[in-house]
């Protein structure tokens, strides 16, 4: 997955500029983002605070790693049924 060039703290700022009146179009265009990112961030991260922001994305991190693992131990399991199913 991509690396985002913003960090959490200032995609809240960015949201905060909003919230206050401005213009999506504008603030998009003045931090250099297409409002359709604007707007996924706003429907992700809307009404977080940056403490937030920051441990969802630990948890997703946490998420695609117990994901792997799984993965991972079910090619496991497989493997072995394939082993134990052979006639000798």
């Amino acid at each position: 997955m991509r690396k985002s060039k913003f960090t959490e703290s200032q995609i809240a700022a960015i949201l905060k500029e909003a919230e206050a009146g401005m213009a999506v179009a504008e603030v998009a265009r003045k931090h250099g983002v297409s409002a359709a990112t604007f707007y996924a961030w706003r429907s992700k991260y809307g009404g977080m605070g940056v403490s937030d922001m920051q441990r969802l994305r630990e948890l997703e991190q946490e998420n695609a790693r117990l994901k792997r693992m799984v993965a991972n131990l079910s090619l496991d399991i497989d493997l072995m049924k394939e082993v134990v199913a052979k006639k000798w």
